[in-house]
């Protein structure tokens, strides 16, 4: 439930472990009432925190920062020669599934990344600015999982940024190892069967192992963007939680039944012309950040409906702990000071601004 102080939850060390033992500690454990209220409770809160707002804030986010991290993972594998064949092999692969307006106008971007320069100086440094570019999504991501979890952003500014650059380049690596999984098919899959016995056999496997392991992946980075970019210290880390499992399922359906629609029945060429391919990616990726949100509000309120089955107060604000707090303590402080500055002001008719502490150091 949103809150509307300018600081910190009221004495947050108050705030219970978070693995406090009155808590159920499985979905099982949750009772029928309390099911009842989180489902109740995750459409309205989804609707409070403005959701499908900062769905659209964090497409935006997503525009500026995807091609500088293609562009990250292009310059990482062409350290080890792969660029090329690894991005090719992935064009390949979602050629036959992306609609084929918006693939006019992805491919030909996604083509240019190949013309990047030789490893060298330049590659670092061109590395280390998309990594900049890229973490402006894991922020975004940051702000959007505080609102949804009522807590203002406490961690000084130093501190976040070192966080959100280790969290991007984690996603980065996970990215490699992802296009990775692409090279090892096919002439690779098979001398790698060749060479312990099994042949064709291991190619055969590799292509249906390879999709769990990518799907892996993604629940990985989906876990990390709920449970690492928030200001609040939350349960311990779980591979994957109810949110985030929701929200790939749904987001999968949803991916190709908006496929779907756009390659047989939506008519964008008719209605955006050129722009049809922009308008189908924008679209597409802010239904993927809406689901995304929904996703974390449910791991949100089933986290509130265990605190308050263990008899917590948090039906107006979740009882976590903040991680940090320096920050929104010092904003809390400014804010107060700026509140007395105004009371003066009022009271003296508007001739007076007096500084509300500068009686006491005199």
């Amino acid at each position: 439930m949103n809150s509307t102080t300018t600081g910190h939850r009221d004495d947050p060390a108050d705030a219970p472990h978070p693995e406090d033992d009155r808590k159920p500690d499985s979905p099982t454990e949750v009772t029928a009432p309390s099911w009842k209220y989180i489902l109740r409770t995750t459409v309205r809160e989804f609707s409070a925190d403005g959701c499908t707002d900062l769905a659209a804030g964090l497409t935006y986010r997503t525009v500026l920062s995807i091609f500088p991290a293609l562009i990250a993972l292009v310059s990482i594998l062409s350290l080890f020669g792969q660029s090329e064949s690894s991005v090719t092999a992935v064009l390949d692969q979602a050629e036959g599934i992306v609609p084929a307006d918006m693939w006019q106008t992805v491919r030909p971007a996604l083509e240019s990344i190949l013309t990047a320069p030789a490893p060298g100086l330049g590659l670092v440094i061109g590395l280390l600015t998309a990594l900049w570019s890229a973490s402006s999504y894991t922020k975004a991501f940051g702000r959007a999982m505080n609102t949804i979890h009522d807590v203002p952003e406490g961690r000084g500014a130093i501190k976040l940024n070192v966080q959100m650059y280790l969290l991007t380049a984690l996603f980065l690596i996970l990215g490699v190892i992802g296009l990775m999984i692409f090279v090892l098919s096919g002439p690779v899959a098979q001398a790698v069967g060749d060479a312990i016995g099994l042949g064709g056999v291991a190619v055969t496997i590799w292509n249906v192992v390879k999709w769990f392991v990518l799907a892996a992946i993604v629940v990985l980075v989906v876990d990390l963007l709920y449970y690492a970019t928030p200001n609040v210290k939350q349960p311990k880390f779980r591979w994957m939680s109810i949110g985030a499992l929701l929200a790939i399922v749904v987001a999968v359906l949803a991916s190709l039944g908006f496929f779907l629609y756009v390659s047989n029945f939506g008519n964008y060429n008719a209605t955006y012309g050129a722009l049809a391919g922009v308008i189908i990616m924008l679209l597409w990726i802010y239904i993927i950040n809406a689901i995304l949100l929904f996703g974390a509000e449910v791991d949100s309120e089933i986290e509130r409906g265990r605190e308050l089955q263990a008899g917590i107060p948090a039906e107006e604000e979740l009882q976590l702990p903040a991680r940090d707090t320096k920050a929104s303590d010092k904003k809390e402080k400014k804010y107060q000071e700026d509140l007395e500055r105004g009371r003066n002001l009022r009271e003296s008719a508007g001739r007076s601004q007096e500084d509300p502490h500068a009686s006491k150091e005199r």
